[in-house]
């Protein structure tokens, strides 16, 4: 089997949190936030290595003060960002084109995801060749227009999007070419897979697995870390 790559866009300048510092370097139980996400997939034994994608302007940065202060070895690369999150993942893929065949693409701000999500999702993968780690819709969703109410879709149906999501490399790589050729920029990966007619099989993931937007989104954060024991709280 050929090698299964996380590719983390971390370039995120985090202006809702309000800080100088971007998201993903904002402390988080004596970690950053980066560091966390790094770990996950560094005791994930399904993982043989990790691009992290970041702030052009944060690369020795993040090289110093996540990579080598935590002795994260499975980093192979370290790649700039471009001006949105769907041209920093193409970035990550360009960087590991022929390093590949399974490639997990994981928000930079997640931390709280767990290794056995991680290898799920790559074990699905090698079946399906897309798989998205989602959780069902809790609350009655509205479709507006204009500020008034024009239908309201059955919840049942509706699943709110995490990351991972894991793919083989040449059917992303396919779609992200395909996407920047017809000038199509979608929110999130796996829109870019449906696109091209591709099934993406749903993997039930957690609630806990959030993405960090907001600083109050940090204290939720550090409240599940410290519950659940974690060895990387301080």
């Amino acid at each position: 089997m050929g090698h299964v790559v996380a590719l983390i866009p971390a370039a995120g300048r985090g202006l809702r949190m309000g800080l100088d510092i971007g998201k993903p370097y904002v402390p988080l139980c004596g970690r950053p936030v980066l560091a966390h996400t790094v770990d996950a997939f560094d005791r994930c034994p399904h993982v043989d290595g990790c691009v992290l994608v970041v702030d052009p302007e944060r690369q020795e940065h993040c090289r110093t003060h996540v990579v080598e202060a935590f002795g994260y070895r499975r980093v192979w690369r370290i790649v700039p960002g471009g001006a949105t999150r769907q041209e920093s993942v193409y970035r990550g893929l360009q960087a590991i084109e022929g390093d590949a065949d399974i490639v997990i693409v994981h928000d930079g701000v997640r931390p709280l995801i767990e290794p056995e999500v991680i290898e799920e999702s790559v074990v699905l993968c090698r079946t399906h060749g897309a798989v998205l780690v989602a959780v069902p819709v809790k609350e009655t969703i509205k479709i507006v227009h204009d500020g008034v109410v024009v239908a309201t879709p059955d919840r049942a149906t509706l699943w709110a999007a995490q990351t991972p999501q894991t793919f083989s490399y040449a059917l992303l790589r396919d779609a992200h070419e395909r996407a920047r050729a017809d000038g199509y920029e979608g929110t999130d990966d796996a829109a870019l897979v449906e696109r091209l007619g591709h099934r993406v099989t749903i993997l039930r993931g957690s609630y806990e697995n959030i993405k960090l937007t907001t600083p109050e989104d940090v204290v939720v954060a550090e409240q599940i870390l410290r519950r659940r024991g974690n060895s990387r709280v301080r």
